[in-house]
Order: structure tokens, then sequence, then C-alpha cells
């Protein structure tokens, strides 16, 4: 991690800003006019608003508040934000390709597991990347020698750590300054801090000990039990993954046009005429609620028809989901083919539904649906990194919450006309459809 966020990306932005060790660009053209590069940090800050809670630390401006950059920010801004910000923003495109492939190359790095191709790929991409680094930046020059720190070299190596160690997610953190930073607190004497360090690593030692041999850490557990939801919460075994948080409302009535789309949705599910639907369901029978929390330490996405407006809200509305869709849809004669393909939205409502035994829906006993209305984002491109830009949103959706994977954030592009959705959920997060069922 220091390797990565602490070193190369932080060299790589003090040589586009020309404020390393005193190089100017050679014979190059790499050095970003500085009123572009107080753009770029002005936008990364202000895109703390659109980017979720659950996404890490609000970005700072890393133009001008250098100091709030830690690893974890640069982290996130060389994954999602660089690459945005500096689409178009050099004078040879040949430098943001050469980032955009650190990016890609760091994007395996980070994968849950490896094959061996994944790390012949880290490999023989880093051993291209420095490469055409020294042809960039270091100009094959000895008097630029300087810009060749052993922290380039180390890249070479990366892959030999990992054959050797595993994957890097296992080991690129910061375990002693943790433990430094649980050590802090225990220091109650300033004349003898070492006694109050080791008294509490003794004691800390001591009690994990007891809990590993007499499996009793739920017994001793010294803080009081964390409440997994809030008092109120809603959940149904039709829907194992997920839990409704409050408030909600129950008796305010809905509009007729979104209880319209709710039945849409269902004539769509049960496969019967509007007026079949309208039979079973009023408006009375719709609950709304504010949040959805996906369960096994999913996120927990918000219903913007139910928020508050707050200057400092972080936005937590915008989602991916997964529906099925038949390829053969504009061909009528042949049989449905359906294949999951993802979408971006809007959560705009979450609806609880309870329908009654009915023998025309074929239910045969009553039943509760959870759905959740979302304005699509109408996707124009997207880019090497799978990143997808939008410019508007289209009609509201009201689909099954189980399609409802998780949060995204979004930024806006610096000339301000698209937005680019930042999905950091990886295929861990993707949904499995048996055919079968």
């Amino acid at each position: 991690m220091h390797l990565i966020y602490e070193n190369v990306i932080k060299n790589l932005v003090l040589l586009w800003t020309g404020a390393y060790k005193g190089l100017d660009e050679g014979t190059g053209s790499y050095q970003l006019n500085p009123t572009v590069w107080d753009a770029i940090g002005a936008a990364t800050a202000q895109g703390g608003s659109t980017i979720p809670t659950a996404f890490g630390a609000r970005p700072p401006d890393v133009a001008k508040d250098r100091t709030a950059c830690t690893a974890d920010t640069w982290s996130f801004w060389l994954l999602y934000i660089g690459p945005v910000m500096l689409h178009k923003k050099f004078e040879k495109r040949v430098y943001y390709d050469h980032f955009i492939e650190f990016v890609k190359i760091v994007n395996i790095c980070l994968q849950y597991e490896y094959t061996p191709d994944d790390i012949a790929s880290i490999r023989s991409g880093f051993a291209r990347w420095v490469e055409q680094y020294e042809k960039l930046y270091y100009q094959y020059s000895p008097d630029r020698l300087s810009a060749c720190p052993l922290t380039i070299h180390a890249l070479l190596h990366v892959a030999d750590g990992i054959e050797a160690a595993g994957p890097v997610w296992a080991y690129w953190a910061f375990p002693m300054e943790r433990f430094c930073g649980r050590l802090q607190p225990c220091i109650k004497s300033r004349r003898y801090p070492f006694a109050s360090i080791d008294g509490h690593v003794v004691s800390t030692a001591q009690l994990s000990i007891i809990k590993v041999k007499l499996d009793c850490e739920d017994l001793i557990r010294l803080g009081p039990p964390k409440k997994e939801f809030a008092v109120g919460a809603f959940s149904h075994p039709s829907y194992p993954t997920c839990v409704l948080l409050p408030p909600h409302r129950v008796s305010k009535p809905m509009t007729a046009g979104l209880f319209n789309r709710v039945v849409v949705s269902l004539s769509t599910r049960f496969d019967k005429p509007v007026a079949t639907i309208k039979k079973y369901l009023t408006p009375s029978d719709v609950d709304q609620w504010a949040k959805v929390q996906r369960l096994d330490g999913g996120d927990r996405m918000l219903a913007s028809s139910m928020l508050t407006s707050l200057e400092d809200r972080r936005d937590a509305t915008f989602v991916r989901y997964v529906l099925l869709v038949d390829v053969n849809a504009r061909n009528r004669r042949l049989a449905p083919v359906y294949k999951p393909t993802t979408f971006y939205g809007q959560l705009q409502n979450i609806f609880v539904v309870k329908l009654p035994a009915a023998g025309e829906l074929n239910l045969i006993e009553p039943t509760t649906l959870i759905l959740a209305a979302i304005s699509q984002c109408k996707i124009v491109a997207h880019n090497d990194l799978d990143m997808h830009y939008y410019r508007d949103e289209g009609a509201v959706q009201v689909v099954d919450m189980t399609s409802v994977q998780c949060l995204v954030g979004r930024i806006k592009t610096t000339s301000g006309r698209e937005w680019v959705i930042l999905d950091r959920s990886g295929n861990l997060a993707r949904p499995y459809y048996d055919p079968e069922h």
C-alpha cells in the first residue's frame, strides 16, 4: 500500500504539477497547467457530496489540501476519480493512457483471488509500464536519474510478492499503525507510559486466550452489544438478503401515478391485466420505507423521496440493479431468451406490497412483496475501466428488491455535461442467475 498510494501515485502527481525534485519536462510535455490541476482538485472535493459515505472519507482537494490526502484517499482517487478528472487534460494522450494502464494493473492486484494468468499479467504489465515510464519521464537522460526512485523498480517485484505471500488485500494494510492506535488510549501515566502499555498488552492477550479456550467471546464482551438494526426494522422470510429500516409511511396516500407504476409492475410479474391487479390491491395495501440494508456486509441504500434536504449529506440513493432482459424481445417469432443485464439508477421509493390469497394471481396464501422504484440512468458511453457515463435519467421502473445489488457513487466530469458512475462492487457482488428456477 505504501508503494502504490504513498509513493508512486504521489510522485506522478508531483511530476504532473512540476514539483518533482526540481525537474522540468525535458523533451516531454506531461506537466499540467496550474489552473487545470486546481480545477481537478476542486472537482474532486465537490464530488464528495455524490459519493456515499460507505465508499470512504470525503475526498479532499488534492491540489490545495495535500496534507489531508491519506493512502486511503489516494487509493480511491487513483482507481475512480483520477481516470475521470485527467481525461483530455494532458497535451499528449500517451500520458493519460500510461496512467490508465497503471490503474488497470492495480485493479488486478486488488482482486480477491488470482489465476496464474492474472499473476503473469501483473508481472508483464508492470514491466511494460516501467519501461514506458522511463521513456516518458526519465527520457534516458542521466540528468533525470532522480525520476527513477527505488519505488518504480519495486513495482517489478509485486508479482513475486503475490506468489510468496498471497493476495495483496491480505497485507496491503497498516497493521502496526492500527495496533499503535489501540495502544494510545491506554496510556494513563505520562511519567510511566510504558508500564501502562505493558499492562494493557498483557491484559488484552489474557482475555484473547480466555475467549478462544472457553469459547465465551459473547459472554465477556466489555462493551455493550451492538444492535444490528434499529427498532422498527422490517424483514420478511421471502427476502432473506435485505432488511428495511425506518422511517416508514403507512397511512400517507400515494399519488395516482406512483400507484399505477406499482400496478403495472405487478401486472408484468403475474402476467395479468391491470384491472385484475387492481381488484386485489389498493393504495392502503402499500407501505413506503426510507432505507434498505443488504445483509452479510452489504450496503445501506436510501430512498430519495423519503430524505430531508441537508447541506452536508452524501448521496446514498444511486444503486446498481440487475434485470433479466429478453434478447429476442424485438422478434416475437422467437422464444424468449433471458439475459441478466446491469442497470444503474436512483432509488426513489421502497414499497412493501401486501396481496391477499387470490386464485386469479396464483397466490394460495397472503403474499408480501418488497419493491423498488428506480429512475434509470441513460448510459451514453463507457471507458476501458468499465466506468459508465450518463447525462439524463429515464422513466421510473418498479422492480423486485432482490434485483437491487449495491450502492454506486457518481462524479461529474470537469466539463459538467456528464456524470460518471463509480461502481466499486467487483465480481463478488454480482448476482447468480439459475435458468432452471
